[in-house]
């Protein structure tokens, strides 16, 4: 099999818990670049906290925002933002719950609060830099969304609509944080619609992930792994399991394919 396309998620899977990501992984993205795959870092996180990992690691393309924001090669390919009228339900529920919010815009990450500590802890986790207090001017801007300071009982008073599902980040700190995904926009279908722009069949495509938020993303291609720190519940949507993220979890899984040496 000639495989065209990878897809990598970064937290969990690139990222080990520390930050910092093993030589091993740099080294397959290179290889597998030289011989000729499409590489896309495709991610919940926002694009522009994204880049100077991109640039360690020599890739160019990009899904964001579970999917809702996607780049190939510099141009934007991809753009959903949510509804507003969503997005004010949405803040309504995280004010009578006392829960907290980030929103997400191409620019900017906006939290309903900046000093609440789980927003603190939140953006200690992910490194987050370009933040700002929410307002409604930017409200019809957003791409994505995450809920946090919730407990696995209150994420379903997120899920308004069928469309919506709550998917629980799975970083250590950050149990308490789900992300907000739109059934018709998320990774899987992002790497749809880039595969059918690319010409590339799914079985000719890859990716990895940890979280429930790669679900889509693991079966809109032929070849999907589940890095053994995933998320429980992600692995049967998994065509493959591989070592964990500490554990070169993404080259052991390109070597089986027999990609990298």
């Amino acid at each position: 099999m000639t495989f065209k396309a990878l897809f990598l998620d970064i937290d969990g899977t690139i990222l080990k818990p520390d930050h910092t990501y093993t030589e091993t992984t740099k080294t397959a993205i290179q290889q597998v670049k030289e011989n000729g795959m499409e590489v896309f870092i495709a991610t919940g996180r926002p694009l522009i906290e994204v880049k100077d990992l991109a640039r360690e690691l020599n890739v160019d393309s990009f899904i964001g925002y579970n999917g809702a924001y996607a780049v190939y090669q510099e141009q934007t390919i991809i753009n959903e933002p949510i509804d507003e009228l969503l997005i004010r339900k949405f803040l309504d529920i995280a004010k009578d719950n006392n829960h907290e919010m980030v929103l997400y815009t191409k620019d900017r990450n906006y939290y309903t609060s900046l000093d609440h500590p789980y927003v603190k802890q939140f953006n200690d986790l992910f490194q987050l830099k370009q933040n700002a207090l929410f307002t409604y001017d930017v409200a019809d801007e957003i791409i994505g969304a995450t809920a946090m300071n919730i407990g696995p009982s209150e994420a379903s008073f997120y899920e308004i609509e069928a469309n919506i599902r709550m998917s629980q980040v799975n970083i250590e700190g950050a149990t308490m944080a789900y992300d907000i995904i739109r059934k018709n926009v998320n990774k899987g279908e992002a790497i749809t619609r880039i595969l059918d722009r690319l010409n590339i069949p799914k079985e000719q495509a890859i990716a990895f992930g940890d979280g429930m938020n790669d679900k889509e993303m693991l079966q809109a291609v032929g070849e999907g792994f589940a890095m053994e720190n995933a998320h429980p519940d992600l692995f049967r949507y998994a065509k493959h399991r591989t070592t964990s993220v500490s554990d070169s979890g993404i080259f052991n899984g390109l070597k089986e394919l027999g990609l990298v040496k």
